[in-house]
């Protein structure tokens, strides 16, 4: 099996899977969107919300904005704190997010979190874990999707939300593979 064709232009790129089957091209896929892990904000602490939005939706949208995830150097038991703190009238955007650290940014400012009116206060903390795209959809890190072009060979295109470069990923999901057919190999030898 190999990678050839690999052609990345921003956050898309597209590829080609030669000497494969469709299933092992299939778990390829599901390995991009489901095991590479990265950042997300996952537990958010309200100082202050008097805005129209209850908490709960106001934290759905914060979880959903992507975070750069670092290539190297940070592991699933890093938490990196948020801050953001603003007051109406004004539209809150993902910018307005400041990290403690400035390695794990939003990846993209211009999303809109909320709009508040005249007085409205907004101030919160939250805490970025990592994680994968099985355990929630605001940890994958892009869409993916393959077509078969014949003779074993697959043709891939995908798109990063942001989080890490579109090489990252693929190389990101040959370890996650790699890694779980070593597990996979240690079950079989216990038979």
């Amino acid at each position: 099996m190999k990678i050839e064709k690999f052609e990345a232009d921003g956050d898309s790129a597209t590829f080609t899977l030669t000497g494969s089957r469709s299933g092992l091209a299939n778990a390829f896929r599901r390995s991009i969107s489901g095991s590479v892990p990265c950042f997300a904000i996952d537990r958010i602490t309200f100082y202050e919300n008097t805005s129209a939005m209850f908490d709960e939706y106001i934290a759905h949208r914060i979880g959903l904005i992507p975070i750069k995830t670092p290539a190297s150097g940070y592991n699933e038991k890093d938490e990196i704190l948020f801050s953001l703190e603003a007051t109406g009238p004004s539209m809150v955007f993902s910018k307005q997010l400041v990290s403690a650290d400035k390695e794990v940014e939003v990846a993209n400012d211009k999303i809109p979190i909320i709009k508040l009116g005249p007085e409205q206060k907004l101030r919160i903390e939250g805490k970025a874990i990592m994680g994968t795209g099985s355990r929630h959809s605001k940890f994958q890190p892009g869409f993916v999707t393959y077509e078969e072009s014949g003779d074993g060979s697959f043709r891939f295109s995908l798109e990063s939300f942001g989080q890490m470069s579109p090489a990252e990923m693929v190389n990101k999901a040959a370890s996650a593979i790699r890694d779980e057919l070593k597990e996979v190999e240690k079950a079989a030898k216990k038979l």
